[in-house]
């Protein structure tokens, strides 16, 4: 399994006090990131996923600058970015 670094939003590094703003996982999709950062800091899969699941509204996961699912690949070379979704009027 690749090994990846991760991008993760400031308002989520807040919920886990010590948590990594760029941490590194083992994942070839992005639910198995997701799943890594879980077993890490307990807690994040529930503020990132839904109960369907699904990545949660209020929240996009970016892998190489394009909008992913949880069963977007991953390579060790991609660039994966969370970060909390931007609304306006």
């Amino acid at each position: 399994m690749p090994e990846l670094t991760v991008r993760l939003p400031p308002a989520l590094l807040r919920l886990f006090p010590g948590s990594d703003p760029e941490p590194t996982v083992s994942a070839s999709n992005v639910a198995e990131v997701i799943d890594a950062l879980d077993r890490r800091w307990p807690g994040m899969r529930d503020r990132l996923c839904d109960s369907t699941p699904a990545i949660r509204r209020h929240l996009n996961v970016f892998v190489d600058g394009e909008r992913a699912t949880l069963a977007t690949p991953v390579t060790a070379r991609s660039d994966v970015f969370i970060m909390t979704a931007i609304s306006g009027g």
